[in-house]
């Protein structure tokens, strides 16, 4: 069999890309909507708040949650950050302090709650066979089957040596734009899922790197369901070197106040 080479769908941010306000976010009309967001910002989690509110989507799709944690969500808790965080397990989940994505999962109460995450014994898995092994018969429809072209292949490794702070030994970046590549998929496939079970519109809460349109979330759902209308908004920080940023829209905030990242990587 000949083989094929995945090329990037979109090479640059769309012709109508744009930095818009915050409050241009409650305008945003599509099928499924992705929020970006720099994890630990509060800024962009009051952003990604207003905008559920405004969208009101019948299903909220969080990179953050397994499909366990997702279905511990009942309305009863909802209206109770403290008990919805223990019910979730946050605090060993690693994730920045729930108090920052608490008001989102109040800004909609009548969605559907979506857990995307998965399993680190899987993206161990991917990392170590490829995210086609992982992800199963219909790793054809995310292009995961399929290597990426050697110049989107060299750019995504140097996306995860920069991501891990330039200590990651380089024998193990492919393995880890594989399992991003997985989770991109994942992602991807349980906001489909989530827009044919409820009707939509559906809103995706995830990093900034997975909302990318050149190869993150947007661009899977695009590959996979060429029907559904898809918009992508990042969050990002200062200073931005990406000119323009990949996104369908984003908005640039001042970072957030924290310890140096790299600090426990080195």
């Amino acid at each position: 069999m000949k083989t094929v080479l995945i090329t990037l769908p979109f090479l640059c941010a769309p012709l109508w890309a744009a930095e818009i306000d915050p409050k241009a976010l409650a305008d945003l009309r599509a099928d499924i909507v992705i929020l970006g967001e720099v994890h630990d910002n509060p800024a962009h989690h009051a952003h990604q708040a207003a905008a559920v509110a405004a969208l009101a989507p019948q299903a909220v799709v969080f990179e953050m949650l397994t499909p366990d944690q997702a279905a511990r969500v009942t309305p009863d808790l909802r209206a109770d950050p403290v008990a919805l965080g223990k019910a979730l397990e946050w605090e060993t989940s690693g994730w920045p302090d729930f108090a920052l994505y608490a008001p989102i999962f109040a800004a909609a109460p009548q969605a559907r709650v979506v857990g995307a995450a998965l399993p680190r014994e899987q993206l161990r898995h991917a990392v170590a066979d490829g995210a086609a092994s992982v992800f199963g018969a219909r790793a054809q429809d995310y292009g995961l089957d399929q290597p990426l072209a050697p110049a989107d292949q060299a750019a995504r490794l140097d996306e995860q040596r920069i991501a891990h702070c330039n200590a990651l030994p380089e024998d193990l970046l492919p393995g880890m734009v594989q399992a991003q590549r997985l989770r991109d998929a994942a992602f991807a496939d349980a906001a489909i899922a989530a827009l044919r079970d409820s009707g939509g519109p559906v809103v995706i809460i995830t990093g900034s790197g997975h909302a990318r349109v050149d190869h993150g979330v947007p661009a899977m759902i695009r590959r996979a369901a060429p029907g559904v209308s898809v918009v992508s908004v990042g969050q990002l920080e200062r200073p931005v070197t990406d000119d323009p940023p990949p996104f369908d829209h984003w908005i640039i905030t001042d970072p957030a106040e924290r310890p140096d990242p790299c600090a426990a990587l080195r």
